[in-house]
């Protein structure tokens, strides 16, 4: 990935301006938002196309821009946002800095309320919504795998606030900042893991063929005349 492809600090303040202008008031994404609607499709069971998916962003229908140069440029901006969050999921460990998640994270907890450090929440709201366009792939998924619900629960809680005990009727416990922060932690290797699953899943089996031993009294195949048990065979 070039330089050209990132999205260095001024592009991704263009974006986020263009987002909160043009998308949040019609509910469409923020740049939070944003990040998680494209890594969901960027490990999604099946390939979800742009122009499926960008009119979401903007809440479903896209923006009438400027000028031709500016819808080139919010393309642009949303391409190399897509090709960032790719690069994120194929990466196992050591993530650079440039591709990590895009979430407000506050530089001092204490100075915020607790129902303002809904750390993820726009995130795995975005995630969820990237679902929404393979939900029957992905619910094939869930019902084959298990891990795969583990994270779908995890995301549910950053999403929610709340964590779900054994007992369906049993009022939900808060999800703590601490808890949260380690779900975030752990976002980039349950991307990974799901983008290893999605090529496993979307590479063609080829089925092995057991090579076919003529009969012991049946002519060898090699075409001597003799049978396969004195020729080949012995």
């Amino acid at each position: 990935m070039s330089a050209t492809d990132l999205l260095d600090d001024a592009r991704l303040e263009r974006l986020s301006d263009l987002l909160d202008v043009r998308a949040v008031p019609f509910k469409g994404f923020n740049l939070e938002a944003l990040d998680g609607f494209l890594s969901a499709l960027a490990v999604s069971p099946e390939t979800v196309p742009p122009e499926e998916w960008k009119p979401v962003v903007w809440g479903g229908k896209p923006p009438r821009w400027d000028n031709a140069e500016e819808a080139a440029e919010v393309d642009a901006l949303l391409a190399a946002h897509a090709r960032m969050v790719e690069q994120r999921v194929r990466h196992d460990d050591d993530l650079p800095d440039h591709l990590a998640p895009l979430l407000w994270l506050p530089e001092d907890p204490s100075e915020h309320d607790d129902d303002e450090l809904d750390v993820g929440h726009d995130w795995a709201l975005g995630f969820f919504r990237g679902v929404e366009l393979r939900e029957a792939a992905w619910d094939a998924w869930l019902d084959q795998h298990d891990w795969i619900e583990e994270i779908f629960d995890l995301l549910d809680r950053i999403a929610s606030g709340e964590v779900l005990g054994e007992d369906p009727t049993a009022e939900p416990a808060a999800l703590d900042y601490k808890e949260r922060i380690g779900i975030i932690a752990a976002l980039p290797g349950m991307l990974s893991d799901l983008h290893h699953h999605r090529i496993d899943a979307l590479t063609p089996r080829v089925p092995r063929r057991r090579a076919i031993t003529p009969d012991r009294n049946d002519p060898c195949p090699c075409g001597s005349g003799k049978k396969y048990k004195k020729c080949h065979g012995a």
